[in-house]
């Protein structure tokens, strides 16, 4: 957001104006919320660092520009995969995510979970399945996390993941979606998401743009 700044000045008639101008950038792309007391950043806003195009094979044009990561749309897997270290577990990791153009998933986030993987799904099945992919052989539309949401193109959600080897817990806008438990289950992708693992972020036959992607270490059994 971008807050103007007013400043006094005089007129010729003596009488004082303000003139706005803008000299307070608080986060235009996301990127200072990085600076937040153990986040650290995944995308400088300039380039795509450690992110590589995943090649799902007919995926779209991956490219940084504004401050944001464009993913166009492809046939139908597009998206991200990160090529630099990353934790297995006690973590959390966060993005601001939106739908430019499509209708199904425009944010497929894949996470290590200890020895396994796992996809958050935001708007899947045709735009409104929210859920994890996959808990012990059952994806996002077929497991107890499934539920069903209201996405509008053009609009950014801020997703979130945490990882504990107790449990996954996810957040849409702040608003907790998932609360899954690790022990006791297994966790992987579905076949066609298998190149964005261990972390990537992916969408299907939709156009997303991202922009604060960042994440932090988590102590044991760290509270909400």
């Amino acid at each position: 957001m971008i807050l103007p700044l007013l400043i006094p000045i005089s007129s010729r008639r003596g009488t004082c104006c303000w003139l706005a101008t803008v000299a307070i950038v608080l986060s235009a792309s996301g990127i200072a919320r990085a600076a937040e007391p153990g986040w650290q950043s995944l995308f400088d806003g300039r380039d795509l660092g450690h992110w590589k195009p995943t090649p799902f094979g007919g995926e779209g044009e991956v490219r940084a520009e504004a401050g944001m990561i464009r993913i166009a749309v492809g046939s139908d897997m597009s998206g991200i995969t990160w090529g630099g270290e990353f934790p297995r577990t006690n973590f959390e990791v966060s993005l601001e995510a939106r739908r430019d153009e499509g209708f199904d998933f425009f944010c497929g986030l894949t996470f290590p979970v200890g020895d396994g993987v796992c996809s958050l799904i935001v708007g899947g099945w045709g735009g409104t399945v929210v859920g994890l992919s996959s808990i012990d052989g059952l994806d996002a539309s077929q497991n107890d996390t499934t539920i069903a949401g209201d996405f509008v193109s053009n609009r950014w959600y801020t997703i979130r993941v945490r990882v504990t080897p107790e449990q996954i817990v996810c957040f849409i806008d702040d608003k907790q979606v998932v609360d899954q438990a690790v022990p006791g289950h297994s966790f992987d992708v579905r076949s066609e998401m298998l190149p964005a693992r261990p972390l990537g972020v992916a969408t299907y036959a939709t156009a997303a743009s991202l922009r604060s992607l960042r994440w932090r270490t988590l102590p044991p059994s760290a509270p909400e």
